[in-house]
């Protein structure tokens, strides 16, 4: 029988350190004798003293017991909760020195992985830094030691929720009602059987997606009716898995039932969606990520286009203003078919989607067997390494990467640098997620042994 490791036991006493950088998680680095330890809420330059809270051979985590000599950046957090929510990492670096911090992350990746660098770095986008965040999963539970329904995200290094009244970079709608939904849970006869409640709201209509483990009575129901017509909600339920969603209000029969939708106004489009697609959170950024992809393509009007991992077609219905055709290709067909709908809806004929797996081989597909002018790609965190690899058989002249991950932009870049011949023109970073450590970021590529 396998002996169980005896937990380590962690030293109590503060211990003082100047904090000599930054990680790509926000958080302060030092070093003390050959270990790194990575300490929660220091900033670089920073003599502090903090406290353990994981410790392993090389590396150790900490929070901070007391500043001593501030960093000049340092402010206080806009967020009575962040200290200990998890929701949030940088509430206590200026807003103006996040986006900094963020774009020094990029290039050190780009230099560091990719083994390149940009010739131009772009100026960050950046918008609002409160109420921005469109989209969420809001975990719910009853404490029973604190007689009180808790609804929002989990404390920081832990899987407990955090004791929240308000949320600050939630879209107000919600992040200013906290106490309401958290109220009506209590009420509801099966108030310990719904773990989450999912978010989701466009430009002028929200809704939220109960999840529930057993069946409400006709109380409840007209309870969660009455609080969504009172806060102007859609409302959905989720007993089992996400086929099993179904919308309470409003009613299934109501005629003035009105999908969430976001518009794009300099490109005269509007896509509807569904609570459960996936959209951008912030949606100032997202107008202003299209406006800053297309300048940077420059697609002309005889341009063939394709747009990998294209989703519901976020960037394909623009692009399609613009050029002569547009190949949209997503793993998922539910966002196919929206992404269709959608081109219908706004009278657009000159755009193509397929579904398609961008992870394995689609070498036999009709798209993957044709020749392009420019690529747009917006993976997912796990990036697009088959794509990068296979780009040179498109011969496109201009690839514009739009990235949610440093790490994986920056493996990709070596390959379409270094392997297919690419140069990378420009690159920036994008304040998609205020005060928090996530990095997005686009790049310009080019290949003039393409250019026609």
């Amino acid at each position: 029988m396998a002996r169980r490791r005896r937990k380590q036991k962690l030293p109590q006493d503060p211990i003082p350190v100047t904090i000599e950088s930054v990680s790509h998680d926000g958080k302060g680095v030092c070093h003390i004798d050959d270990m790194t330890v990575f300490i929660d809420g220091a900033l670089e330059g920073e003599e502090l003293t903090f406290i353990y809270t994981n410790k392993r051979k090389k590396v150790g985590e900490g929070k901070v017991h007391e500043i001593i000599e501030p960093s000049p950046l340092r402010v206080e957090p806009g967020c009575p909760h962040f200290s200990i929510c998890g929701g949030c990492s940088l509430q206590h670096l200026a807003a103006d020195q996040q986006i900094i911090l963020k774009q020094g992350i990029l290039l050190e990746n780009l230099k560091r992985i990719g083994k390149a660098e940009p010739e131009t770095v772009l100026e960050p986008l950046t918008g609002p830094h409160w109420g921005y965040r469109r989209k969420a999963r809001l975990g719910v539970r009853f404490v029973v030691k604190k007689d009180k329904m808790l609804v929002g995200f989990r404390e920081k290094h832990s899987n407990f929720l955090a004791e929240l009244e308000t949320c600050k970079v939630l879209h107000p709608d919600v992040g200013l009602h906290l106490r309401d939904l958290s109220d009506l849970i209590l009420a509801l006869s099966i108030y310990n059987q719904i773990p989450q409640v999912e978010v989701a709201y466009g430009d002028e209509q929200g809704a939220f997606i109960i999840r529930h483990l057993e069946a409400f009575n006709e109380d409840d129901l007209s309870k969660i009716s009455t609080y969504a017509e009172k806060m102007s909600l859609h409302i959905y339920l989720q007993p089992k898995g996400p086929d099993s969603i179904t919308r309470l209000y409003p009613p299934e029969n109501d005629d003035s039932f009105k999908p969430l939708s976001y518009a794009l106004p300099e490109h005269n489009i509007t896509h509807e969606f569904r609570p459960t697609d996936f959209t951008q959170v912030n949606m100032d950024i997202n107008r202003e990520m299209i406006n800053l992809a297309l300048k940077l393509l420059s697609p002309q009007p005889e341009d063939k286009v394709l747009d990998l991992f294209c989703g519901l077609g976020n960037f394909t219905l623009p692009l399609a203003r613009k050029v002569a055709h547009v190949t949209g290709v997503e793993g998922s067909s539910e966002l196919v078919i929206r992404a269709k709908e959608n081109a219908l809806r706004n009278g657009i004929e000159n755009a193509d989607f397929y579904a398609a797996d961008l992870f394995q081989d689609f070498s036999g597909m009709k798209w993957a067997q044709q020749q392009y002018d420019c690529i747009l790609l917006d993976p997912a965190r796990s990036g697009a390494k088959e794509i990068a690899e296979y780009l040179p058989k498109f011969k496109a002249h201009t690839v514009v990467y739009v990235s949610c991950n440093p790490s994986t932009l920056a493996r990709d870049t070596e390959i379409m640098v270094h392997n297919n011949g690419y140069k990378l023109v420009k690159a920036g970073v994008m304040d998609m997620f205020p005060h928090t450590a996530h990095v997005e970021s686009i790049a310009l590529f080019v290949n003039n042994k393409y250019k026609k």
